[in-house]
Parts: structure tokens; sequence; C-alpha cells
């Protein structure tokens, strides 16, 4: 019920700097506190779900190179399910050439082949997570591609293109198959943006944010924005 009053707030609250929140639940991690990469950014209390380790999250990264520099940003409140893998730049090959194949990486006496310089690589620049995004078992996230706020990737999808907020895409590309919400609650979430209230503020939302009358939630955020 939107009116239920979450009680014991702050007693036994997650710690959002702390690995493993909750002792039961081993296979789910916070992200943030294990990644050791500064170019890889995440939010408080977004966790990735991976029984055969959740806490090697950075292996999932690849193709992440320094002298690239691009970045991977991670919003809040993001689900992120087992297997799920972000290609970094450092992945694509230059296709104006007659062969995309890269002589130069190779070395010994290839390694004198002619080398592109950074500005005739094909990057995308940074990729970047919205927050409370949903991101199902064994998704591909491509190279600066962006997801949206609220969006759900469905399993198995391939994601080489930007997602809207709230949107609910799926599918080898990924493609938006419906919005969660009408134009006019997704307004009011993106107004609200309750992932960057306080957590006392969070908690007493919790009742709101964790109901399915879509009406009577317009009507109890109108007044919170």
């Amino acid at each position: 019920m939107i009116d239920q009053i979450v009680t014991n707030k702050g007693e036994n609250r997650p710690n959002p700097n702390e690995a493993f929140p909750n002792p039961n639940i081993p296979s789910l991690c916070y992200i943030k506190n294990v990644v050791k990469n500064p170019r890889i950014i995440i939010g408080d209390y977004t966790y990735y779900d991976d029984v055969d380790g959740a806490d090697q999250f950075e292996k999932h990264v690849t193709h992440f190179y320094d002298f690239i520099g691009d970045k991977l940003i991670i919003g809040k409140f993001c689900a992120i399910a087992k297997g799920v893998e972000f290609v970094m730049n450092g992945a694509n090959h230059r296709m104006d050439c007659v062969t995309t194949y890269p002589f130069y990486v190779i070395g010994g006496d290839w390694g004198s082949a002619i080398a592109p310089v950074k500005d005739e690589l094909p990057l995308k620049g940074d990729t970047v997570v919205g927050n409370d995004v949903w991101i199902g078992q064994h998704v591909t996230i491509m190279p600066g591609v962006h997801i949206g706020d609220g969006a759900i990737i469905g399993a198995n999808s391939v994601v080489a293109s930007d997602i809207p907020p709230y949107a609910v895409a799926v599918g080898n590309p990924c493609r938006v198959v419906r919005k969660r919400f009408d134009d006019e609650l997704i307004e009011i979430l993106l107004k609200l943006r309750w992932w960057d209230k306080s957590i006392e503020e969070i908690e007493n939302l919790m009742p709101i944010l964790s109901c399915s009358d879509l009406e009577k939630v317009k009507e109890g955020l109108k007044t919170k924005i």
C-alpha cells in the first residue's frame, strides 16, 4: 500500500560502503567498493549479482585501455545481472582501410606496421548507464552507449545504441519495445530524481516507489517535486 510506513528506519540500514550488504546473499555486491580502475565510476547502492564472483565485476569491462582514456559511468541504485559485459572503445578496429586487421598490435616484425593515431580510431566516447537501471543476464553493452534512468534491458541483448529513460529494450540489436510508464509519470520521475535524495528521504519514499497503482503514485509524487 502507498500509505505504508517503513519502520525501524536506520536501525539496520544497508551500508553503501560495504561490498556485500546482505550476508544471506553472497552473490550480491555493491560494486563501487571493489572496482580498482579510477575510470570506472559507480554510484551508491548499485549492485552486480553473480554466484561465480560478484566482486570480479571489473573483469566484465573489456578492451579498457589507459591510452584511450574512456570511462564507464554507472549511476545509483542499478541492478546488474550475471554475465553482463561492457565492451569499451579499445575493441574497435579501423574500417576506413582495406583491412581491419591490426598488424601493429601483433608485434615481432609486424610491430613496425603503420599504427593509427588516436584521432584515427573509431572512438565512441564514454559508456554511461543512468540511475535505477535494470540490466538482465548476459547483456553486452557496446562502446559509447548511453542508457537512460529507469530503463530495463532484457537478457541476452546487445546494446549498440542509446536507450531512452524508462524504456524497456530487448534483442540483438537491442531495440525499445515499449515505455514503462506514460509520459506524465516519466516526466515526474525525471524531475524527482529520487536516487539523488538523502537516504532518509528515500526511505520515506519507498512505499510510493514500490507501489504498482500508478495513478496513486502520480498523485503521491506530484507533491514531492
